[in-house]
This record gives structure tokens, sequence and C-alpha cells, in this order.
């Protein structure tokens, strides 16, 4: 964390396509979304990359959101790392925007009803009205970040799409989007890695997904 005392590596990984992901369906906090055969392979493919960079068994520390997707996703690394998927650590604080009344509908549907979704400024998702703004995402992964500053070594951290774009900001020290009102890292395909070491984000596996949240 920038300004931390974090001395590993963090590996931070967006989950693989979900079934709302195809069917083109705002997730947000949802915590029971399934990983599709596409969200599988692209969680092969992120756990194939993190063995070669890594090797088998690697000393790392498994953290992952609370939601379903992001725990299947890391079954999938870990089983590619030979790592125990049940010493997993599970945090609600890592879990995606909350989408309040938007959560689950369509992105077609909501669109019409209030127009562009996307924020043009970031080209993240933009909050409900009724949702979890950006400065309560920030405020919720930074409590993260300051409880488990001490964790020992590198780690990986399986997130979500604005989640995670909100975990990196703050953990490379982006300045705040005025759109947004919180740092943002901008947004990459589901199924895909970065590293951060002492505030330096670098690119691990670019993954093969579209959906921006």
């Amino acid at each position: 964390m920038q300004g931390g005392k974090r001395q590993g590596r963090d590996f931070i990984a967006r989950h693989g396509e979900t079934v709302f992901n195809a069917a083109r369906r705002l997730q947000g906090e949802a915590l029971h979304t399934p990983l599709t055969r596409a969200g599988f392979a692209q969680a092969d493919e992120m756990g194939a990359a993190l063995r070669r960079l890594l090797g088998p068994r690697p000393a790392l520390t498994l953290w992952s959101s609370s939601a379903g997707r992001a725990l299947q996703t890391l079954a999938v690394i870990a089983e590619h790392l030979e790592l125990d998927w049940h010493g997993c650590h599970a945090d609600p604080r890592l879990v995606e925007i909350g989408m309040g009344g938007w959560g689950g509908r369509g992105y077609a549907e909501v669109i019409a009803e209030v127009g562009p979704v996307i924020d043009a400024e970031s080209g993240l998702l933009r909050p409900a009205p009724d949702g979890e703004s950006y400065p309560e995402i920030e405020a919720r992964v930074r409590a993260w970040l300051a409880e488990t500053d001490d964790d020992p070594g590198d780690r990986l951290v399986i997130m979500h799409g604005v989640s995670s774009c909100v975990l990196r900001g703050v953990m490379t020290g982006l300045p705040a989007w005025p759109s947004l009102g919180a740092p943002a890292a901008r947004g990459l395909p589901q199924g895909s890695v970065v590293m951060i070491e002492r505030g330096v984000e670098q690119v691990v596996h670019l993954g093969g997904g579209h959906a921006p949240a």
C-alpha cells in the first residue's frame, strides 16, 4: 500500500465471466452468480500464468471476496498452484460495488430508463442512485488494507471489476476521479491479474473477458 508497511507483492485478479456477465446483467454485490465455461477457462489461464511465474506451492496468502464467483475462480487458480483453497481468507470488504435497485437488471433495461451507466471520465460503472458510492468502496478497501498491512510475503487477492480498480488505485497512489470522488485504476478484462509491489503495478496476465462489471 502506498505509504504502508507492505513488503511483499500483491497479485490482484478479476474473477472469470459469470452467468450474469454473459446475460448482460448488472450483478454488483450479488453473492451467487456462478462462472460460465468461459469464466472457468479464464480462471485456468490465470492459474497457468501464475504457475509459470511463481512455480508450484508458492508462499502466497490467499484472499478473496466472499462472493461465490471469486471463490470459484480462486479454487481453479489454487489447483494450478498446488495450494489449499481451504486456507483462503474470504472478506466481504472485497466484494463488488453495491448496485442498489439496478442490481440484477439488464444493462439495456437500465440504460433505456436512466441513460448511460458507464462513467465517461473513468470508464467505470456509474453508482446507482440507491447503491454504493465510490468513496464508500474506497473506505472499505482502505480498512482491509490497514488491517492486513502486516501480511507476510506475497498474497493473491481475487476480486471484481469495480472494487479491484478502486483497490488498485488506492495501492498505487492514484488521485481521485472528479466524477467518482475516489481513486480507481483503469479497468481490465475479466480473467486479468496484476502485480503491485511497493506501489508500482504491472500486468501479469490480460484476460479475455469483456463485461464492464
